[in-house]
């Protein structure tokens, strides 16, 4: 079964075919603005490959409705856009997506896969807010979770590199990028993750700011009159290292650290500091750990994140060897010799767990 896994991002559509053993046979990255996707540029762009038998589509929030891969079909996608108010930044790129690849292949059928579905088994405990009951119920607030289909695949990914079942496995795996979340998973299912009713909880990121006080923003509505709108446009597109260091870039960043530049400094200080104390408290949540996985571009590339990363969880039994760290490939263990956590760095392969779960439901059906 041949697939073309479609990932819409937020300035991005990629496109990847892989063959019936998973093999990338091509791929194309195009620019996606706000204006929809030309379907003769798309048309052209995968131009002299063959057709797949089915799509499968990253959609980043499906709800409560979606709890794993599912057709394109009937009402379909009338319920994702329905969920458009949950993601209103991510759901409309999946959706331009859909459209534009269901234009150019109107008789093969789609998929959607979603990053909100590896988290559906996170416990109530860890996925209810404390707040008032009516919302709970009125507006299905809870912490639902994204990056689940990057964390299903590195977790899986991870245990094959520590050659054990991940079924007997307290893993974390970072997914490190221009957003970035964590997750606590057990016996391959997730129990706890960073990111919450939103993608803007959690971790420092690249232009997001992560956890911050709620009170933050009630008093900078109430008492410097910032409109609601003004201060989530400052917390999702001004906020981050972009408003510690004045770049979002990580290679930058680590450059100007090394060269004295406070502002750097103290960006690359806020962001390990904070995936440190996330990577603790999803080690609370596991009761123990087994593996630490970095995955996404930041989690694969920068060996100075997870060194220092590292550093600040010695008390958790993470020590990672300098020269595999610095060594490049990923697909790689990083552990040092005598570490009671087992370290490795993944490649970030959305594509295949999309593929995967695509296999399972068409096989299923």
């Amino acid at each position: 079964m041949r697939i073309l896994v479609v990932n819409a991002g937020s300035s991005s559509l990629k496109l990847s075919l892989l063959d019936g053993a998973d093999v990338l046979e091509h791929s194309v990255n195009l620019a996606a603005g706000d204006a929809p996707l030309d379907t003769d540029a798309l048309a052209e762009a995968v131009r002299g490959w063959s057709t797949p038998d089915v799509v499968a589509h990253r959609v980043v929030h499906g709800g409560n409705l979606f709890t794993g891969a599912t057709r394109i079909e009937g009402q379909v996608r009338d319920q994702l856009q329905e969920l458009t108010d949950l993601a209103p930044l991510h759901q409309p790129k999946s959706l331009a997506g859909i459209d534009a690849v269901t234009n150019l292949l109107p008789d093969v059928p789609a998929v959607a896969c979603f990053d909100t579905a590896f988290h559906t088994s996170i416990p109530a405990a860890a996925s209810t807010y404390a707040v008032p009951e009516e919302w709970r119920r009125r507006w299905a607030i809870k912490r639902y979770g994204f990056h689940g289909l990057s964390h299903a695949y590195a977790s899986r990914r991870a245990a094959e590199l520590v050659d054990r079942p991940v079924e007997e496995l307290r893993i974390v795996t970072c997914h490190l990028g221009a957003g970035a979340s964590l997750c606590a998973v057990v016996g391959g299912q997730s129990i706890d993750t960073t990111m919450g009713f939103t993608p803007l909880e959690g971790l420092v990121m690249a232009t997001r700011s992560g956890t911050v006080d709620p009170g933050l923003v009630l008093w900078l509505e109430e008492h410097e009159h910032l409109a609601p709108h003004e201060v989530a446009q400052a917390l999702e597109h001004r906020s981050g290292l972009a408003a510690l260091a004045g770049t979002s870039d990580m290679r930058e960043i680590q450059a100007r650290a090394g060269k004295g530049d406070a502002d750097a400094s103290l960006a690359l200080d806020v962001f390990i500091h904070s995936l440190a104390a996330h990577v603790a408290a999803m080690t609370a949540s596991t009761a123990g750990l087994d593996v630490l996985v970095f995955t996404g571009g930041v989690g694969e590339n920068s060996a100075v994140v997870r060194r220092r990363a590292a550093e600040r969880l010695t008390f958790l039994g993470v020590d990672i060897d300098d020269e595999l760290n610095d060594s490049g490939p990923v697909d790689l263990e990083v552990t040092a010799d005598g570490a009671l956590v087992r370290a490795v760095v993944v490649a970030a392969r959305e594509d295949l767990q999309m593929s995967r779960e695509t296999r399972l439901l068409v096989d299923a059906d």
